[in-house]
């Protein structure tokens, strides 16, 4: 019972429902490989290794900053400084976690299982970079946005230069979002010796540069649209994803962060789904699945 609740409590920690920011994105990388469906096997392999490789890096993140996260008020009430969950204990479910994923790679293809232990290594080193760079915000966007080209590469074994458009588009989305959400902690990384944008620049310069890697994102979707040549049901998937993102800019700003959860989580799992959902039913709409 005891390893069940710590289970529990890890997953909890660890916010696994929280795969939905990059898993929609992985799932429009394999059915643009795929033209269409990619087949209910692939697309199940493809979430399992989404759950389980984010699992893998969440844990080792609150693993690697189980000091920083005790003196830090926002954070000091996480599982491990709170002595909830003992450090030995998630990193033995950070290992069991990266172990299933490559697992769950090698179901899919050779070089899916080749460059699993690569994606691991993109993963788990953005948990260090803020110890030593303020583009900590980008790192953590390319774990995620390795997640569209790890899923093309899923579906046909090689990699198109195309998907690399998705990937950097993911990049600068979760880079913008992770800009904001520091912002939270620009007074205590400043103190503690920490980087990131915030901290460097200031909450309202960060306002700034997180707009304009949206803008980025924004582009760089219209771009791919352009390169896949998808239909009209696309384009209004950018354009809703487009109003998401200006939402989530308006109900927060440099001196009222109060509604910065909402902006974060709800809003970013929702663009993400609807991002998917238009690239889904356009592709569908080309070549429905038989």
């Amino acid at each position: 019972m005891a390893m069940l609740r710590n289970v529990g409590t890890t997953l909890e920690m660890i916010k696994w429902e929280h795969s939905v920011f990059a898993l929609p994105f992985a799932l429009a990388g394999a059915m643009l490989a795929a033209s269409g469906w990619p087949g209910w096997r692939k697309v199940c392999w493809i979430i399992v290794c989404m759950v389980t490789a984010r699992s893998a890096a969440m844990a080792f993140n609150r693993w690697a900053d189980a000091q920083l996260d005790a003196a830090n008020p926002r954070t000091a009430a996480r599982a491990i400084p709170a002595g909830i969950l003992s450090r030995r204990f998630v990193a033995g479910f950070t290992v069991v976690m990266a172990l299933a994923f490559v697992l769950a790679a090698a179901q899919l293809n050779r070089e899916a299982l080749l460059l699993s232990p690569v994606a691991l290594i993109v993963l788990l080193l953005y948990s260090y970079t803020k110890r030593f760079t303020r583009w900590s915000h980008l790192v953590l966007g390319l774990a995620l946005g390795i997640a569209p080209a790890a899923a093309w590469i899923a579906i046909r074994g090689n990699l198109d230069p195309r998907i690399l458009v998705l990937t950097t588009a993911v990049l600068f989305w979760v880079g913008g979002f992770d800009v904001l959400y520091a912002c939270q902690d620009a007074a205590h990384d400043r103190q503690a010796g920490l980087n990131s944008i915030p901290q460097t620049w200031g909450i309202r310069a960060a306002f700034w540069i997180a707009r304009a890697m949206h803008l980025i994102m924004l582009c760089l979707l219209l771009w791919l649209l352009r390169l896949f040549a998808l239909n009209a049901v696309a384009w209004v998937g950018v354009a809703a994803v487009a109003m998401l993102l200006l939402y989530e800019h308006l109900i927060i700003s440099p001196t009222d962060l109060r509604r910065l959860n909402a902006a974060f989580f709800t809003m970013n799992g929702i663009i993400s789904m609807v991002f998917f959902f238009f690239i889904a039913a356009a592709l569908l709409l080309h070549h429905p699945a038989r």
